[in-house]
């Protein structure tokens, strides 16, 4: 009778281990969850870093591009007007 008496109390224990077995599990599973989220936030942060590293250089290079090209024209320009007298001594 003993046995059996024993029997649910047993029974309840090893549910118990069963829902403690299963909430590790869980939690083991977060915890890997939110370690890969973590490194994939701070793979995000270093393509930002070198991204906006990217984007500073292009801006650099567009900014001296630009001034490259203004004087370019003001060369042209002085070019053209100098061509333009001297065709219209030419043309006296």
């Amino acid at each position: 009778m003993a046995g059996e008496s024993e029997e649910p109390a047993i029974e309840r224990f090893r549910a118990a281990l069963e829902g403690l077995d299963a909430a590790i599990e869980r939690r083991a599973r977060r915890e890997r969850q939110r370690a890969d989220a973590e490194a994939e936030f701070a793979m995000m942060q270093d393509d930002r870093a070198r991204l906006a590293v990217e984007l500073d250089a292009a801006l650099d290079a567009q900014r001296a591009l630009a001034e490259a090209n203004a004087a370019a024209m003001e060369r042209i320009s002085r070019a053209a007007g100098t061509i333009e007298r001297m065709l219209g001594r030419a043309n006296l």
